[in-house]
């Protein structure tokens, strides 16, 4: 439930059109390397009304106990969240060929959404769609994920299209385009994380709907280079749990580089000679 924020009815929020929860667009996910009960209140406490997915990343749910896990998971869906073990579970799963067994695992867990993706095994594309739509099946939200973790085995940019048209089309909600944890070298950043235009706009020519796009941005610069190019209602994934509220922050217009640009663009506002602003 929404509460009087600190600052409502002082200012509007210069970038407007935010969506609200539930969101279809701007979805945020967080990612979660192996935050404590403590350190998962604490940040649904300030943050759960801007948070939409959180990933328990890699294999780190493994080596949690079975009632830890489902107490974490829990707190987390009682703030309207979505919550999944990371895509490295299901390639495991895949591989050793007891893929059915981890989705009743997980159900049986209380995760109510999956990632499919094969960023380190190759998983063709009937196996991929047949994992989407078990997982769909089964009530889960399913994310999907293109691209590959090893930039020396980056795929075809006419097969990432492939991939992403066929996910949609056997109930994927979004496709997240890879770029790891650290988001350098991989994907649509270069070695320095720097975001790389060329790429951005191959990627999108082959989609029909690009608001079905998450971009793993978990660096402020990336998130920026999104939020400008797309607007505030771009889809981004891997982001580290401190800086949730600065990011919710850089889609509204209330840092100085988003800020920046809905001041040039509104001349609604006159700074100049405004009684508002004089000394009492």
């Amino acid at each position: 439930m929404s509460r009087v924020k600190a600052f409502d009815g002082v200012f509007e929020m210069p970038v407007p059109g935010r969506t609200m929860k539930p969101r279809k667009e701007g979805v945020t996910m967080i990612i979660d390397k192996g935050l404590g009960l403590g350190a998962t209140q604490d940040l649904l406490d300030s943050a759960a009304e801007v948070i939409d997915f959180i990933k328990l990343t890699f294999g780190t749910s493994a080596f949690l106990d079975l009632d830890y896990l489902m107490e974490k998971v829990e707190m987390v869906k009682d703030r309207d969240i979505w919550i999944c073990p990371g895509g490295t579970f299901l390639e495991v799963s895949v591989w050793q060929g007891v893929y059915p067994k981890y989705l009743k695992r997980c159900k049986e867990l209380g995760f109510n959404a999956i990632e499919v993706s094969d960023g380190t095994i190759e998983i063709d594309l009937q196996t991929r769609g047949d994992c989407i739509k078990r997982a769909v099946d089964m009530g889960f939200m399913v994310v999907s994920e293109v691209g590959k973790k090893d930039p020396n085995e980056a795929i075809a940019t006419s097969k990432m299209h492939e991939e992403i048209a066929a996910d949609l089309s056997n109930g994927a909600f979004k496709v997240i385009v890879e770029a790891r944890e650290a988001g350098k070298g991989v994907g649509i950043y270069d070695k320095d994380g720097k975001p790389k235009s060329a790429e951005v706009d191959a990627i999108i020519r082959g989609v029909d709907d690009i608001a079905k796009l998450e971009w793993e941005a978990p660096i402020k610069d990336q998130q920026q280079f999104l939020i400008l190019r797309f607007g505030p209602n771009v889809s981004l994934g891997n982001v580290p749990p401190e800086d949730i509220l600065a990011l919710e922050a850089l889609r509204n217009g209330l840092r100085g580089d988003t800020l920046k640009k809905a001041f040039l663009a509104n001349p609604r506002y006159n700074i100049k000679n405004d009684h508002r602003l004089a000394k009492k």
